[in-house]
């Protein structure tokens, strides 16, 4: 802890938004890992298990996506589970409004990690800078200079130094873990859509065409999944 502080003091004021950003990158990825970590260990058994379901009984499909409301694929299945009676346009209509705002939710923190990734470098870079100021300031052209004054020098250096390494750990930091993000959301969004064409077409075929052959109403159907 103490080496740190020493190379916060060591960098200069810069060092103070960059090392809030690093603190903010963290932040962020610990909390985005809270997120996809269930959601990843779980929704494969939840998305079987309605699927199953929702072949036989809709009721019990929509029961089982109800308990796994804590996470993006238990609502995105129950939203249109719990409709009364939907057409397919209306069943396909309610799954891709539930998943905008679950896609909503995984890119949480994104902006922050962007604005990361550009902002941190040009700090180390204006860290840079000031150094150098600091440097050529206490520098004696052509007359020897004291010792006192090599030291503030080389202070001068190891602030732009210290800064401009700082700015583009946090910012190498940041991108990784904006990419992995990235990654994730765009496989998810993907499994979202196929598993939502799965359940229409289980849907279609199992429910709302037998009906139409049939005469008869969707009476096994919930009217409302509470």
């Amino acid at each position: 802890m103490n080496s740190l502080i020493d190379i916060v003091i060591k960098g200069g004021p810069v060092m103070v938004p960059i090392l809030a950003f690093s603190v903010a990158t963290i932040a962020c990825a610990l909390e985005r890992a809270q997120f996809w970590y269930p959601l990843l260990k779980q929704e494969v058994q939840i998305v079987r298990s309605v699927l199953e379901a929702a072949r036989t009984d809709l009721n019990r499909a929509g029961a089982i996506a109800q308990r796994s409301q804590h996470l993006p694929i238990g609502r995105f299945l129950l939203a249109p589970l719990k409709l009364k009676h939907p057409t397919p346009e209306t069943f396909r209509l309610a799954m891709e409004a539930a998943g905008e705002k679950e896609f909503v939710q995984m890119r949480k923190g994104d902006k922050l990690l962007e604005t990361t990734v550009a902002v941190t470098p040009l700090l180390g870079l204006l860290g840079t800078v000031t150094g150098l100021i600091t440097t050529f300031s206490n520098l004696t052209i052509g007359g020897g200079g004291t010792a006192a004054q090599a030291t503030a020098a080389a202070g001068g250096i190891g602030e732009a130094l210290i800064t401009t390494a700082a700015g583009l750990l946090v910012a190498i930091m940041a991108l990784i873990v904006y990419r992995v993000l990235v990654t994730l959301q765009s496989r998810q969004m993907d499994y979202f859509s196929e598993v939502g064409d799965e359940l229409e077409l289980i849907y279609r075929q199992h429910w709302y065409e037998p009906s139409l052959l049939s005469g008869e109403p969707l009476s096994q159907i919930p009217a409302q999944i509470r």
